[in-house]
């Protein structure tokens, strides 16, 4: 059987954003979004996304915008202002495990308050979760709560499954200068959808004023406008293809 999990990240990001996100489930083949939760939230959203059949995740962010803790008490994770460092990779390296651990954990604490529950699933924005120590945090959390995680590659869905956390078999997705997932890209991946579970990693939203200093900002237009495109729907339809969330993982 092939099984499918679009997820759409970065729900909270702006008003745009999460709109968008909502559309590409509501007219669409989005299965599953991720939550920014350290950013201002717009209740009235949050509450169309209970409303929906979404699976909700938590995408754990240390690389955008300021801690959910006091940053006094996290200071590898932030700048001299505050505020996390841009780079994953950068900020990975320079984190300290248990201030890391603090914030990762008040994250989820915040998700919790908003939602009323755990997260369907943990995954991290700009793959932060793919380096040390924030690997070994983050699938330490999913134990815990015991949730599924993403697996960005092969080394993250090793590690994952060596502490038999629930994950998919297969992952499809970038954020680069170009949009990705085009009405014709999807179809091509749809074609060729191995068997298993497989996670398109996809960006749809609304290009609006508060998105103005992203690197991926118009390009989520295109992505909405893929995903919600009537033939996407068919073919998944026509392949009998099973959409679902992280929840559904057994």
């Amino acid at each position: 059987m092939k099984r499918l999990i679009v997820n759409a990240d970065d729900f909270g990001l702006t008003a745009g954003v999460s709109r968008g996100i909502l559309e590409a489930h509501g007219k669409g083949i989005v299965s599953s979004t991720t939550m920014l939760v350290n950013r201002p939230m717009d209740l009235a959203l949050v509450g169309a996304l209970k409303a929906s059949a979404l699976g909700v995740g938590l995408h754990l962010n240390l690389t955008l915008g300021a801690p959910v803790s006091d940053p006094r008490r996290v200071p590898s994770l932030v700048d001299g202002e505050g505020k996390f460092v841009r780079d994953a990779r950068q900020a990975a390296a320079r984190a300290k495990a248990e201030e890391a651990r603090i914030e990762l954990g008040a994250q989820i604490d915040a998700f919790r308050k908003l939602m009323g529950r755990f997260p369907t699933h943990l995954d991290s924005h700009h793959h932060v979760g793919r380096h040390e120590p924030i690997l070994a945090l983050i699938l330490e959390f999913a134990q815990a709560i015991r949730v599924p995680v993403r697996s960005q590659d092969a080394l993250v869905r090793a590690a994952a499954r060596r502490l038999k956390l629930r994950t998919p078999d297969h992952f499809m997705g970038e954020s680069g200068p170009e949009a990705y997932w085009s009405s014709e890209r999807l179809l091509a991946h749809l074609a060729s959808l191995p068997d298993g579970v497989s996670e398109f990693m996809t960006h749809p939203g609304y290009f609006d004023p508060d998105l103005a200093g992203s690197r991926y900002g118009p390009q989520r237009e295109v992505e909405l406008e893929g995903l919600t495109d009537p033939r996407v729907r068919e073919s998944v339809d026509a392949r009998g293809i099973r959409l679902g969330h992280f929840g559904h993982l057994e």
